[in-house]
């Protein structure tokens, strides 16, 4: 479990799920997964929010997490959404995903029903007794109209298998918070990709991203930045990185990623009702911000790569 931690500090990619006439496009998320790790992310997170996992068939969701461990290869973990409104579903696609290789697994809150505090204990408590992996905890009220506690998480952490939070709240008091009750080994997440610096500024770990799908390079370079207390840097890269941040969420997510990415020519932007494409007005929009960043993208990653040969010809 330690090592999980230490894998997935910085930045890693919330995966949209690509699709080709309707299914699953394995070999574009293939090619999205290397194409992420070559630039930097620390962690591959399929079956989330990004990933519509509720439009995908309980064998899709298999596949998908299978597909994602085989391009990981071992290079970086792979936590694996398993989130649903009935225990039992959640369970079941924990244990699917287990199965299918996760390092861990991401639970969110249950949507939709409002269970109380007590109710969330109980429903975690089950997934967690139901696997052998790590969880991470997601916490998203702003789509499930529901939230986690503090004293909630705390209570929760006792739990051997339970070692962090995916926190898009956006609120970056909590922080601090939370880290004085948890500790320094409890894995402290962003999941709003706006507040991601000021996160890690107050104690957080890292960020579970969306925008890390279009620009991995610089999203990596911003939490070396972070790591390095590097003020005036993570402050360019936040400048330079906001308005892909919220051209990613001029509609709901991932709409517009899967625009971009299709725009990229990394896959198809092809979703799944109730989700319809980018509207025009949008899209001009997202284009302009594309044109804008993506040559700053191109020349972090080639930095990155020159540094990465740089150091491994004096290894050898």
């Amino acid at each position: 479990m330690k090592d999980l931690i230490v894998a997935a500090h910085g930045s890693s990619a919330a995966l949209p799920t690509p699709y080709a006439l309707g299914r699953v496009d394995y070999a574009a998320l293939e090619a999205l997964c290397n194409r992420l790790i070559d630039r930097g992310t620390s962690a591959l997170v399929p079956c989330g929010t990004t990933g519509e996992a509720p439009l995908l068939t309980a064998d899709e969701h298999h596949r998908v997490v299978l597909q994602t461990v085989a391009a990981a290869a071992g290079r970086v973990p792979v936590i694996a959404g398993a989130g649903s409104n009935n225990t039992a579903t959640a369970v079941e696609l924990a244990r699917s995903a287990e199965r299918a290789g996760a390092s861990a697994l991401l639970c969110v809150t249950p949507p939709y029903l409002k269970p109380t505090q007590a109710g969330m204990m109980v429903h975690f408590r089950t997934i967690h007794d139901a696997v052998d992996i790590p969880i991470v905890l997601y916490d998203v009220p702003s789509r499930t109209a529901c939230a986690l506690d503090d004293v909630t998480i705390r209570r929760l952490a006792e739990l051997p298998r339970i070692v962090g939070l995916k926190d898009a709240t956006g609120d970056i008091p909590r922080v601090a918070r939370l880290r004085r009750r948890l500790g320094d080994q409890f894995l402290l997440l962003s999941g709003d990709d706006a507040t991601q610096s000021a996160f890690r500024n107050a104690g957080g770990d890292g960020c579970i991203s969306v925008t890390a799908n279009v620009v991995p390079a610089l999203c990596a370079a911003l939490h070396a930045a972070c790591d390095d207390k590097l003020d005036a840097d993570v402050r360019w890269f936040d400048q330079l990185l906001e308005p892909l941040h919220a051209a990613l969420f001029l509609e709901a997510n991932p709409i517009p990623l899967k625009r971009a990415l299709s725009r990229l020519g990394l896959m198809g932007d092809g979703l799944r009702l109730p989700l319809t494409p980018l509207s025009l007005d949008a899209d001009r929009q997202l284009q302009r911000v594309l044109q804008a960043i993506m040559p700053a993208e191109e020349k972090e990653a080639m930095r990155a790569h020159a540094a990465h040969r740089h150091i491994a010809g004096h290894a050898a």
